[in-house]
């Protein structure tokens, strides 16, 4: 009987005995292994053999797992991602310094023995029996080489990984038979490059290409003897002989593999002694991996990008496969963002709120008629260390695709609602009585033949108590009449609002279904900017809704083929007619002109946009576009904690935050420096004539604070506006009195018949 060790099973020389006997057991296993004939080592056992014979001689090559560029429109560099940084590179393109150096130390005899080497096998037996320990290996670069594929294999997976690298005589076995496979099939030359490519070489460095961009900055076919050496004694431990952490002890190991080049007859002993001498002549370059590497601050994007590809059905049936083919790598990914846009989107967010304010913006751009995202921000940086205001989170986008639960969007839903309206034939003229304070209607038809009932008598309010009808669409529109919306969308019931929201691709951002009940009007459903800049683009491309794309096409690396893979196209579909776009249009172009987002407009070209605020002032938005971009900004509190009243934002103080005074601008800059450089194109307008029963005589406010008409010189509204509060008073002799807060109503004061002009919020 052998002996056991204490703790059990056979001690490190039983074992290495008992795989060398069961190593040579048949003619059959020698001539695989090119070992001379069995009977001289007396060595037999048919059952061994058998056993030997029935395990699977296939061995399954995983495609290496790669890095994968993640590139913009114009093919610029956004960031590299991988789950091992390998680089797969031919024979050709390694130095044959490299290829000399890691065959002396690890398996100098490498192109003399089959896939054992027997005489490797003897010295390391008895070696290791003299010392009672394992000191000295036998595997051979053909058995590394398949331990590796195994690991390969593995992935990530810590179990997978250990039962790969388990020190067993049946991995060892099984090892052997898949070497003498390997060894029949491939030949040397491909070995030796499959082992290079495959390898692990420290610093988050997978194969040779990778090592030696890491640690020389330059290719794989330009080493040096003495980085050759460096980089091949690195394989045996690469935490022990690490020349990052550990100078010393790397040389050390080098200096070992160059005498070992020198007595195989790779090199002199002369060039040997040389390049021990020389330093290290490290130039490393730090692993550069995920999407906080991403430039221009596109990390946020980039990891919208992964999110795309981990949940499209078009990448794989399930998210296993997906993920599967997304760590293995190897991809080139060409994305839609134009880096012009990004650049502005950035800029502008970086010149209105900073990243330490107590709210955050986002930012999101889209390109009509295609849902091609160009551009995606926020104020707060992306990244993993919480102390300093960096976060994952990407406040653009819905949940199911990295974000949060979404934010109210307020008055910039109520476009939405004045397209299903139109739609349904109802006239931009259509007039109510909007007062200042109201009931919600009840009943009001929902979708399925439902009720909706006030049954609380709940009740809701403009802005200021100045802001009393009768109103238009045009007008209602213009300063974001509460009590217009919720009469219209009471008059055209609950279910075409919703439709045309689902149709226009609005849904929340936590996957539920849009609420029937009147209050949609003011947005009172959490959505992300995402989602209202490519809704909002539907008006820019005259009806047609387009689902958002991030990816224009993928390339695939497998080793040293490529092949382009699908990838998801957006769907188009006419959501309204172009007559009730270019309405939407028309009015919207009022609301930057003379509404409440007259800070947000452009001066070079047409643009139309909605401001929206919503109760409490927890979140602002600014939502509009011109004919060649959509885009949305929305500015809060993330954790919907913070009021944004008496608030200092981009150094900028507030005593109540409003759609046109933050979002605006924000959305103004941005734009401006997207489509700097690109054509002027211009909307298609309809005439929609003031309704008959408009009350000429009255300048009313908004929920946003921003200025109407002005009327007939009675009061400018918030912001002064029209006649009254531009000269207030000087005609009709009305009072012009322009609000609170210095817009156009303080701009000649008390001219005229008594008018004294006091200044308008501007917003």
């Amino acid at each position: 009987m052998p002996k056991k060790r204490s703790g059990g099973g056979l001690s490190p020389t039983q074992q290495a005995a008992k795989f060398l006997g069961v190593s040579v057991l048949s003619g059959a296993v020698l001539a695989g292994i090119a070992l001379p004939a069995v009977g001289a080592l007396g060595l037999a056992a048919k059952g061994s053999v058998e056993s030997f014979d029935a395990l699977p001689a296939n061995l399954k090559t995983p495609p290496l797992s790669q890095r994968t560029s993640i590139l913009d429109a114009e093919g610029g560099t956004i960031a590299t991602v991988y789950s091992r940084d390998r680089t797969v590179v031919p024979l050709k393109e390694i130095s044959p310094y490299m290829q000399k150096a890691i065959v002396a130390i690890e398996d100098s005899r490498f192109y003399e023995h089959g896939a054992v080497d027997l005489k490797g096998v003897l010295r390391a037996l008895n070696k290791n029996a003299r010392s009672g320990e394992v000191s000295e290996g036998a595997s051979t670069l053909t058995q590394q080489y398949v331990k590796n594929v195994f690991v390969e294999e593995a992935g990530d997976d810590p179990t997978k990984v250990a039962q790969a690298t388990q020190q067993t005589i049946g991995r060892k076995i099984r090892e052997l038979k898949l070497a003498i496979q390997v060894e029949e099939e491939l030949g040397k030359k491909k070995i030796l490059e499959n082992y290079l490519n495959i390898t692990f070489f420290g610093q988050q460095a997978y194969g040779v290409e990778a090592a030696s961009q890491r640690y020389f900055s330059k290719s794989a076919k330009d080493l040096e003897v003495q980085e050759a050496a460096l980089l091949a004694g690195i394989v045996q431990s690469p935490s022990r002989y690490d020349p990052v952490n550990d100078e010393a002890e790397a040389t050390k190991r080098r200096n070992v593999v160059l005498q070992r080049m020198a007595e195989v007859g790779d090199i002199s002993q002369a060039e040997a002694d040389k390049a021990k001498a020389a330093p290290l002549g490290l130039k490393v370059s730090r692993p550069k991996n995920g999407c906080i590497t991403a430039v221009k601050g596109a990390g946020f994007f980039c990891d919208y990008v992964r999110e795309v590809f981990l949940s499209d059905p078009v990448f794989g049936k399930t998210k296993e496969d997906r993920a599967k083919i997304w760590n293995q790598g190897g991809l080139t990914i060409r994305t839609t963002l134009d880096p012009q846009a990004q650049e502005s989107v950035q800029q502008s967010i970086k010149d209105h709120v900073y990243t330490s304010d107590e709210v955050a913006t986002a930012a999101t751009i889209v390109e009509p008629g295609t849902g091609k995202i160009v551009g995606m921000g926020q104020s707060r940086p992306y990244g993993v260390d919480i102390k300093q205001g960096e976060t994952t989170l990407n406040l653009s986008v819905d949940n199911d695709m990295g974000g949060g639960a979404g934010y109210q969007p307020g008055s910039t839903f109520k476009p939405i609602v004045a397209a299903a309206a139109l739609e349904g034939g109802t006239p931009p003229t259509q007039s109510y009585s909007s007062p200042y304070e109201m009931e919600y209607p009840s009943p009001v038809a929902a979708c399925g033949g439902k009720n909706w009932v006030n049954n609380e008598g709940a009740k809701l309010a403009n802005e200021n108590e100045t802001e009393v009808g009768p109103y238009d669409m045009k007008e209602a529109t213009a300063l974001s009449v509460n009590t217009y919306y919720v009469q219209l969308i009471s008059d055209i019931g609950i279910c075409p609002v919703t439709q045309m929201a689902d149709k226009m691709g609005v849904e929340r951002a936590n996957g539920n279904k849009l609420e029937q009940t009147p209050s949609i009007a003011l947005g009172v459903t959490e959505v992300s900017p995402l989602t209202m800049a490519s809704a909002y683009a539907t008006f820019a491309s005259r009806g047609m809704y387009c689902t958002p794309v991030a990816i224009e096409s993928i390339t695939q690396r497998i080793g040293n083929k490529s092949k382009s893979l699908e990838v998801p196209k957006s769907t188009c579909s006419r959501a309204m007619s172009e007559t009730t776009a270019d309405s939407i249009s028309t009015l919207l172009k009022g609301v930057v002109e003379d509404g409440t987002g007259t800070e947000a407009g452009l001066d070079s070209r047409p643009s139309a946009g909605k401001t929206g605020t919503t109760d409490e002032r927890f979140a602002a938005w600014f939502v509009g576009y011109t004919p060649n971009l959509a885009g949305a900004v929305w500015v809060g509190d993330p954790k919907h904690e913070r009021k944004m009243v008496d608030i200092t934002i981009g150094g900028v103080p507030h005593a109540k935050v409003f759609g046109g005074a933050v979002p605006g601008p924000i959305w103004r800059d941005m734009m401006s420096g997207a489509l700097e450089g690109k054509p002027v194109d211009q909307f298609n307008l309809v005439d929609i004539p003031d309704s008959a029963d408009k009350d000429k005589d009255k300048g009313r406010g908004n929920d946003d604070g921003n200025r109407d008409d002005g009327g007939n010189g009675d009061d400018g509204g918030d912001e002064g506006g029209g006649p009254g509060g531009v000269i207030g008073g000087l005609i009709d002799g009305g009072t012009g009195n322009g609000g609170n807060d210095g817009g156009w109503g303080n701009f000649i004061q008390g001219q005229g018949n008594g008018g004294n002009g006091i200044g308008g919020r501007r917003d």
